[in-house]
């Protein structure tokens, strides 16, 4: 005999039966939302009881006998969670308009931007009210970063030419992003300069510490690299500190024994003095199954093995310590030969239209751009 008092009797109608099937495959419907849909539409069953309901849906019986009551007596309303008690807001709408527009239309008098507790001061607020608000609008001012603009008269028709490489590569044609490394560092060089001291490991709740002073070792190193845009691996190359028009063409020599015979080879590049000289013009003439695609200028970016040049650099460099310069060209080609060994080729998506679309949008926001 049943105990407890009677399940409350649920009755859809198939508007009401639609609509709760709507909200359910709907992708912003949250989890808990969700659930109470699934347990209103079991109970809607001819039959169905709280426990097993309970059983299918893997929750309690007194969940579904709540949300069934519920459901029964405010229908979908009943499915949301009630409003909950608490202290009444002190910050209007208004306030928050007003925090908003200073931030974004004025500056501070002593400063270049606002700092929470300067807008605190400005607004009237708390401190802790002002990150609460520009959280919320994800405004950030004590961040700022730079751009910058090609002026390349050929920079669309560089650009299309580039990202066609990029997603329909020519067939029986290798596709080769090159590059040399002292043109991708934040220093100028690749430098072997060990601190001064031991590096401090992580700890529970410390970081790494290393000095910030160095010793030079003498000697830097350049490296030439091309990346294989499809299969994703490196050709490498180190020199002791010269990136010269003649160690380029070695490292094209290099290039041209590494790849299959009998494929076109496209090379992506900028516009390094170093790649327009008479003896590179002339290794080329001979060769006619090489051809260059230079980028446009102040759009390295568009050099794919710009990325892998960044990854070099952030897992292996930044915080390597090095004695010597051999020791850093081990470094580096190991790294290299890794990259060959599992290689995960870039993935290059937008296509020419959304990229110049989007620098079109950014010119016509930026005054004076000239573009």
């Amino acid at each position: 005999m049943p105990r407890g008092p009677k399940a409350a009797a649920v009755g859809l109608a198939e508007g009401e039966r639609a609509e709760l099937e709507r909200l359910l495959r709907r992708r912003g419907v949250g989890q808990a939302l969700a659930q109470r849909i699934r347990i209103a539409l079991s109970c809607a069953e001819p039959g169905a009881t709280n426990l097993g309901v309970a059983r299918a849906s893997g929750v309690s019986r007194p969940t579904v006998a709540t949300w069934r009551r519920r459901f029964a007596a405010h229908r979908l309303e009943g499915l949301t969670d009630a409003p909950r008690s608490g202290a009444p807001r002190r910050i209007d709408d208004g306030a928050v308009e007003r925090l908003v527009a200073l931030t974004l239309e004025e500056a501070p008098r002593n400063a270049t931007h606002w700092s929470t507790r300067a807008m605190a001061r400005r607004a009237g607020m708390s401190q802790s009210a002002v990150s609460r608000i520009w959280r919320a609008f994800g405004l950030r001012p004590r961040r700022a970063e730079t751009f910058k603009l090609s002026s390349d008269p050929a920079f669309i028709d560089k650009v299309r030419g580039l990202v066609g490489l990029y997603l329909a590569p020519p067939e029986r044609a290798l596709v080769l992003c090159v590059d040399e490394s002292w043109a991708a560092e934040r220093t100028n060089q690749i430098q072997a300069a060990p601190g001064t001291a031991p590096a401090f490991p992580i700890g529970p709740g410390r970081p790494e510490r290393r000095t910030h002073d160095y010793r030079r070792h003498g000697g830097t190193l350049d490296l030439f690299a091309a990346l294989d845009a499809k299969a994703g691996t490196v050709i490498g190359a180190c020199e002791r500190g010269r990136h010269r028009s003649i160690e380029f063409r070695a490292f094209l020599d290099r290039v041209e024994r590494g790849v299959p015979p009998g494929l076109e080879l496209h090379l992506v590049l900028d516009n390094l003095k170093t790649h327009k000289t008479r003896l590179i013009h002339d290794w080329l003439v001979k060769r006619p199954h090489f051809h260059l695609h230079v980028t446009p200028t102040s759009a390295s970016w568009l050099n794919l093995v710009e990325c892998w040049f960044a990854l070099l650099s952030r897992r292996r460099l930044e915080r390597g310590a090095f004695a010597s310069t051999g020791d850093l060209e081990a470094a580096i080609l190991a790294y290299s030969a890794e990259t060959n060994t599992n290689p995960k080729p870039f993935v290059w998506s937008k296509s020419a239209d959304d990229i110049l679309a989007s620098v079109a949008r950014f010119c016509q926001r930026t005054s004076n751009s000239r573009h």
